[in-house]
């Protein structure tokens, strides 16, 4: 009874706050959670005439031209091969990053240094993707005529298959390194500068005390990124990549997010494109909730 009355009474006490959330729970409902009724489309032959009311059930018919597509696995594949590389890339790079900014004794330029790689973070694949087509253009370009300087021929970055992954994977890397830059530098002022002091006196040279006390003190905020992160496996980029594939590269480009998007709203194949988001949604789902319990066994890590 006492519980029952000291949950009603802070009810009460915080009915202002739950008052403020009522639009903003009202905008989820509309924008989140109404769309999910259109998840019926997947199950039908979807006419844009009918509606979803008139279009005619067909059950699995949708997933089973999906997987004898022979286009699907290269594009699941392209997804999965894209996004590793990037997770793999945003995670080490951004530590080494971060032990050498660590190292630097100049305050004033340490924090230079910080702002100017956390600058693109900020900036948008729309901008960007002009930026790079212009730099990595074959002709008479930046990036082509420092290799035509070195004795190299010219290479189309963006038009060559075997190429144009790896771009991708690069320049998302250059883009989000400095975010996650900022967050191993912050975790590095919690580790106890005494053990910096008593390894100096002990005579421990700069890579023995990055060795034994600074990538130890980084250990758990690593382990909590790299199992958070695996819940983005599927999530290779639509902005980065839309703003910069063409037909060109679209068997190693071509990644489940542009695959919906280019059959959905350019070929108008809405039920099949339907079906892809629900696949991707369901992986995800599972990524995502084995990513959190792992974390939590792991690093005892909550969302709340």
């Amino acid at each position: 009874m006492r519980a029952k009355k000291a949950r009603r009474k802070g009810l009460l006490i915080d009915k202002g706050l739950y008052i403020m959330m009522i639009p903003a729970l009202i905008l989820v409902v509309i924008y989140s959670y109404g769309p999910l009724f259109g998840l019926v489309m997947a199950f039908q032959r979807y006419d844009i005439a009918r509606g979803i009311f008139g279009s005619p059930f067909i059950g699995l018919e949708n997933f089973r031209y999906l997987f004898i597509n022979p286009n699907f696995p290269r594009v699941i594949w392209n997804t999965v091969f894209m996004s590793a590389m990037k997770l793999v890339f945003r995670f080490i790079v951004p530590i080494i990053v971060a032990l050498l900014l660590n190292e630097v004794q100049q305050i004033r330029f340490k924090r230079t240094i910080q702002t100017v790689i956390y600058l693109p973070y900020f900036v948008s694949w729309v901008a960007l993707s002009g930026v790079f087509i212009n730099l990595l253009s074959p002709s008479d370009r930046f990036v082509n005529e420092i290799i035509k300087a070195l004795g190299g021929e010219p290479i189309y970055f963006l038009g060559e298959p075997k190429v144009f992954p790896w771009v991708m994977i690069i320049t998302d890397t250059w883009k989000e390194f400095g975010y996650g830059t900022i967050i191993y530098m912050a975790a590095l002022t919690s580790i106890d500068p005494s053990l910096y002091e008593a390894a100096c006196i002990d005579g421990a040279s700069r890579f023995q005390r990055a060795w034994h006390i600074t990538i130890p003190g980084l250990v758990p905020i690593m382990v909590l990124n790299g199992i958070l992160s695996l819940g983005g496996l599927l999530n290779a980029g639509f902005d980065q990549v839309y703003n910069l594939y063409n037909p060109l590269v679209y068997s190693t480009g071509d990644i489940l997010d542009t695959y919906v998007y280019r059959i959905g709203m350019q070929e108008a194949q809405y039920d099949v494109a339907t079906a892809v988001g629900l696949i991707k949604s369901g992986v995800s789902l599972v990524l995502v909730s084995a990513s959190y319990f792992t974390a939590y066994k792991v690093a005892d890590y909550r969302i709340f």
